[in-house]
């Protein structure tokens, strides 16, 4: 039979960091690529960030109901899980010409850039299935 201590706060790996090169495109002085620190969030981050993309709208019969849109949500999963750079830095985001952490993330890489962090973040948080899986779950 396994210990419940297992289980305990104290005897669980929860704050995981993971180094990852998002972009060949950021270099040290040396000309080596620098990479970014992302970390896990928890549920309670996830849910607080999900019920900050989600908002009300008329459903049928004038009926008010939750609608989460998922790319505003996979971005602020982005932004929580990225450690460094420091998307909230005000000097970095006026050096792009944006207000934001969202913004900035959007700014600083090249579309498919985005999407491999997304996907990075996605995988360092158990969400390892299908995008369209995880974009249905967040609509319900």
């Amino acid at each position: 039979m396994s210990s419940l201590k297992a289980f305990f706060a104290q005897n669980v790996q929860s704050d995981i960091t993971e180094e990852f090169v998002v972009s060949e495109r950021f270099k040290d002085e040396s000309g080596k690529p620098i990479p970014w620190k992302i970390r896990t969030l928890s549920e309670a981050e996830n849910e607080e960030i999900r019920k900050a993309s989600t908002q009300y709208v008329k459903g049928k019969g004038g009926q008010r109901v939750p609608e989460t849109k998922p790319e505003i949500y996979l971005a602020k999963v982005a932004v929580a899980s990225v450690v460094f750079p420091d998307l909230k830095d005000a000097d970095l985001q006026k050096s792009y010409g944006v207000i934001g952490a969202e913004e900035l993330l959007k700014k600083m890489l090249l579309a498919g850039e985005y999407a491999t962090l997304i996907q990075k973040v996605q995988e360092i948080n158990g969400f390892e299935r299908d995008i369209n899986d995880l974009v249905d779950e967040v609509k319900n």
